[in-house]
């Protein structure tokens, strides 16, 4: 299929269905084989996955070129560009990502629990794959090796769909992934891609595929996200937006925090773990705020503060009540003044968006109080909030950070792409 075929925009719904339904009937085909498959099968597997990635290096550059010349045309904001953007470093990074799923305990089929009912029926809960997960994401093309290399050591079929924005290197990521499928003998229809960029598709999958996928999970911008989750026919595993805190204790250390803020906010601004407001308790004293808040601003970050924080500083700029609600993707961050770990609390708890959340304080006992009240998907004590990622966490490669209760919360990795059942086995027991 041309390019130019790929960018139309006036698709009917027929067209898009004609295209999508087969893509829907072959993913459930592989889920049902991919649920049997041998965990060395699906290891050899991603193993020459990351091989192919590593081989097609400057394919894959030429490709993601194409789509950031596109991008740069279409003015996109500096965070998108970064999150569309590859280098050998980053390709590298997926494959060792991959290589990282390799070493994962295969969570398929194994035992969760036992016991044995009164009347000796032997039950048993057993770990099993979801299905068919579809994955909607915008610019991060390594969204593709991520996503497939996670469902495929789960057991998953999975359909991407990922923006046009990213359409080459997702594609050319893609090939590598399929290469990996055919060495090990798997159905290459257990890892597909949507191959239009026709944006009906994406509503085609939330609602019209509900026969054929178990799950979708989003990555991408608010605008994404809320479509997601209001037109979405099955259940959806995401986060509407990462406003992630930092609160600095009136027993930290003043170098920790400083370094702290400074990375958990300004190592990489376009990503939903970096810290979007920085909270001071009352009592901390300038001696503590002033150096932190000096090391943001000669860094090169915006800092919008409250009254307080304004009188620190004159670089300092007004903080608006949106100012709190705000993610910002970008080299600015909200300070604020609190009363206390309580005050930080009751802070995030009205504006946060339950993602990540950190305190800087050498005082365990007002650190055990955070950890236990913030309502969040994860909570640190003395770590930058951009550890908010699954291979940070041991998990390997992550499809998204969940900031729902349930099915998953946190760092969506192979484990929490799973289900389970019940395995009863009797010996001729009636109920009575």
């Amino acid at each position: 299929m041309s390019a130019s075929s790929t960018a139309s925009t006036e698709m009917t719904i027929a067209e898009i269905g004609s295209i999508m339904e087969p893509i829907g009937r072959a993913a459930v085909a592989a889920s049902r084989v991919l649920a049997q498959v041998t965990t060395d099968s699906k290891n050899q597997a991603l193993q020459a996955m990351a091989a192919a990635l590593r081989a097609q290096t400057n394919e894959i550059l030429v490709a993601n070129h194409k789509d950031m010349s596109a991008a740069r045309e279409r003015n996109l904001s500096a965070a998108l560009l970064d999150r569309l953007l590859l280098d050998q470093k980053r390709i590298e990074a997926m494959a060792k990502g991959i290589e990282d799923i390799v070493q994962l305990t295969d969570p398929i089929n194994t035992l969760i629990a036992e016991w044995t009912q009164p009347n000796g029926m032997k039950i048993q809960r057993i770990r099993v794959p979801l299905g068919v997960i579809g994955i909607i994401y915008e610019s991060r093309p390594n969204v593709t090796a991520d996503a497939g290399a996670l469902c495929l050591k789960s057991g998953n079929a999975v359909i991407l769909r990922g923006g046009s924005e990213s359409h080459y290197s997702s594609r050319a990521i893609h090939a590598c992934l399929i290469a990996g499928l055919k060495i090990a003998g798997l159905p290459e229809t257990a890892i597909q891609i949507v191959p239009v960029t026709d944006r009906a598709a994406v509503g085609y999958m939330l609602a019209g595929m509900a026969d054929y996928i178990d799950v979708i999970v989003p990555r991408g911008g608010k605008s994404l996200i809320q479509r997601v989750q209001q037109d979405a026919r099955v259940p959806v595993i995401g986060h509407l937006e990462g406003n992630c805190h930092v609160y600095v204790d009136c027993d930290a250390d003043v170098n920790m925090a400083r370094e702290i803020v400074k990375n958990a906010k300004l190592r990489r601004t376009g990503v939903c773990g970096a810290a979007e407001t920085v909270l001071f308790d009352k009592s901390a004293g300038d001696a503590l705020i002033v150096p932190v808040i000096r090391t943001l601003l000669d860094a090169g970050c915006e800092v919008r503060g409250d009254e307080y924080i304004q009188k620190l500083d004159s670089r300092v700029t007004v903080a608006s009540e949106d100012d709190w609600y705000t993610e910002y993707l970008d080299s600015i961050i909200a300070a604020k003044i609190v009363n206390g770990v309580d005050g930080a609390v009751a802070h995030i708890d009205k504006y946060g968006s339950a993602h990540t959340e950190c305190i800087v304080t050498s005082n365990a006992q007002h650190a055990e109080h955070f950890l236990a009240n913030v309502d969040s998907a994860i909570v640190l004590h003395n770590a930058s909030t951009q550890f908010a990622d699954g291979g940070e966490f041991g998990m390997g490669a992550e499809i998204g950070i969940s900031t729902d209760k349930f099915h998953a919360r946190g760092p969506v990795g192979v484990e929490q792409l799973t289900s389970y059942k019940y395995v009863v086995r009797g010996s001729g027991q009636l109920r009575p």
